[in-house]
């Protein structure tokens, strides 16, 4: 029997892996069966989407179904249904699962998947290749005459039982530029938003045992980042810590993105996370407990503040959820939830209005608190009665203006500080950013139409208006130093160095006679301070440093080393040295041209080429 499973992602992306259709194939596994994994992106025509699997001739085609890919999912079962006859269309996933009854409306599927998968799924394959019908099997709903039916699934008590994808060679990880991870299965927390903790019958873990053999594989397959799926990665605390020491022992090379809660945060959890490479997601959400209560979530201010201090601390990069619109939030308790996150030096922050999921909590109320939203996928929220439409549409303006000018401007390190000094605070700033932007970018409704070199030209732009006054005049050119040190620093993260020199190179290399350049990992830049100076300020009172410090300019390389990025103040004679190295002029002619003497030059340029500064042209 030939089955095609598909999987409709959002965008091509490290996240783009169809690891709920690996798992339904691997657990199936049987040579009576063949299995097709494909993968299609939002946006895709699903006239050929459909042509595509009519290629294939099953007799069996599964959709996985999320909010974003309900619609596709749709249409192109619609026009598969109509080119290839008798095929058997089914769907699964939290769409499925969430709204079985409203799903099987948009379109006949011959059955849905309902919750946890496989073995529903393999008990289909079963019936089908017997010619026995699937109603009545656990996990399985279909519409009948007296409409929707559906037994009630049992998970899975042995995650292990499911073969790894990764470990059986279903999923090939060297055709994906990352790789999305399940440790468990299930959510201990029931916030009245989210679908996760439904019928979720606790939280279910693959062994430690599983979780090292798929370590040691990503570390050998050469993974560059590894997104780890579960809802809450360090509600137990010691299995927490026991996978970080894993990741350090055989995967300190990959990146790590977890989503983790706060409350479980403590100091040895924080320097762990600290010690390898990794970014964390914090469902902050909104700063009012008050506000959280009423969807059924605890936040305690303090402990929260105290357990991030921890974070920023160890130097742990983290970044926060927040979401405008929930039940008794006003747009001025968003501006007051966005003051506090920024005010604890997130990496970044997601910002999204509230969602009114189907099968949640808050989706069963809904209509008696009086929130108005789409009933159609994203189901975003357009008002409720303390959260006009028109203040939902500022909150998106907010919204968007955090993600130019803080999240992608980079700006984590200096944006507190350049704040201060404009008596604003963070909101009313990037209220006034978005007005700005309006005018300076008409038209722009996302952060993605921007790259990074227009958000860096932005952000100067604004801060020459914000700055422009007789009273800080004085303070610009401070203030343009640390936006232009930080999107260099950044941009020196993103590209990877060359590799180091061996010794045999150098040795056999004619510094002064040998044609050089720049690697694309190497910043040149100047600055009106001593950028030195700065650096050891950390995080830099504007005022303080402008009285005590003179403008007197210097000049800095900025490039990756052995322990992370480097910024070396140099003497503004090897700075025009370095940014003459064309490839094909010596660099004896360029010192010779600077007046900069040949053996002083040498043990510059054997610095730089040891460092990876500079690289020759050959």
């Amino acid at each position: 029997m030939q089955i095609a499973l598909v999987a409709i992602h959002p965008y091509p992306s490290p996240q783009a892996i169809p690891l709920a259709n690996a798992f339904l194939k691997g657990y199936r596994a049987d040579e009576q069966v063949d299995c097709a994994l494909l993968d299609f992106f939002a946006g895709q025509d699903a006239v050929a989407c459909a042509a595509e699997l009519v290629a294939l001739q099953p007799a069996l085609v599964g959709f996985s179904m999320y909010v974003w890919n309900r619609a596709l999912c749709r249409d192109i079962a619609l026009e598969l249904a109509r080119c290839l006859p008798g095929v058997t269309i089914f769907s699964g996933g939290p769409e499925a699962t969430a709204d079985p009854k409203g799903v099987l409306q948009d379109f006949p599927y011959d059955f849905l998947i309902v919750g946890e998968g496989e073995q529903p799924f393999a008990l289909v394959c079963a019936r089908l290749a017997s010619g026995q019908g699937v109603a009545g099997i656990p996990g399985v709903a279909v519409m009948t005459d007296n409409g929707l039916a559906m037994t009630p699934s049992v998970p899975l008590a042995d995650l292990d039982s499911i073969p790894s994808p990764y470990l059986s060679g279903v999923l090939d990880i060297s055709r994906y530029p990352g790789i999305l991870w399940q440790l468990s299965r299930g959510c201990g927390f029931a916030c009245d938003f989210c679908f996760d903790s439904r019928d979720s019958h606790g939280v279910r873990r693959f062994s430690l045992e599983r979780v090292e053999a798929e370590l040691r594989h990503f570390a050998a397959g050469g993974v560059s980042q590894v997104f780890v799926l579960d809802s809450t990665f360090n509600q137990d605390v010691r299995r927490a810590k026991a996978i970080l020491k894993l990741i350090k022992k055989h995967a300190s090379r990959i990146h790590f993105h977890f989503e983790v809660r706060s409350e479980f945060i403590d100091q040895e959890m924080a320097q762990l996370l600290a010690r390898i490479t990794c970014s964390l997601q914090i469902g902050l959400q909104s700063s009012d407990p008050q506000v959280l209560k009423g969807v059924n979530r605890v936040f305690k201010r303090d402990d929260f503040v105290s357990r991030i201090g921890l974070l920023n601390d160890s130097g742990a990069v983290f970044g926060f959820d927040l979401m405008y619109g929930l039940p008794g939030d006003t747009l001025s308790g968003f501006c007051a939830s966005l003051d506090f996150a920024l005010g604890l030096y997130p990496n970044h922050l997601d910002i999204f209005p509230l969602a009114i999921l189907p099968g949640t909590a808050l989706a069963a109320r809904s209509d008696a608190i009086g929130l108005q939203h789409l009933s159609r996928p994203p189901y975003t929220l357009l008002s409720s009665p303390t959260f006009s439409e028109v203040e939902m549409t500022q909150a998106r303006g907010l919204a968007m203006a955090c993600d130019i000018f803080y999240t992608r401007g980079k700006a984590v390190a200096w944006f507190n500080g350049v704040v201060a000094p404009l008596g604003l605070k963070p909101s009313a700033f990037l209220w006034k950013f978005g007005e700005w932007l309006a005018v300076e970018k008409s038209g722009v409704d996302s952060e993605a139409e921007l790259d990074d070199q227009q958000i860096w030209q932005l952000q100067r732009g604004f801060l020459a208006r914000m700055y422009g006054t007789k009273k800080h005049q004085r303070l610009l050119p401070l203030v343009y130093d640390l936006v232009d040190y930080h999107h260099h620093y950044a941009a020196a993260l993103q590209i990877p160095p060359p590799l180091p020199p061996a010794e045999r190179d150098l040795q056999r290399w004619q510094l002064l006679e040998g044609h050089w350049r720049l690697p694309p990992s190497t910043v040149l830049a100047s600055f009106r301070y001593e950028i030195l100076d700065i650096l050891d300020a950390g995080a830099p009172d504007i005022r303080a440093f402008a009285d005590h410090f003179s403008p007197s300019g210097s000049w800095a390389i900025i490039y990756p080393g052995g322990e992370g990025i480097c910024t070396e103040s140099i003497d503004e004679a090897y700075y025009r040295l370095l940014e003459q190295l064309d490839g094909h002029t010596s660099s004896a002619q360029i010192a010779t041209r600077l007046g900069i003497p040949l053996d002083e030059v040498v043990e510059f340029l054997q610095f730089a080429a040891m460092e990876g500064i500079i690289v020759p042209a050959a």
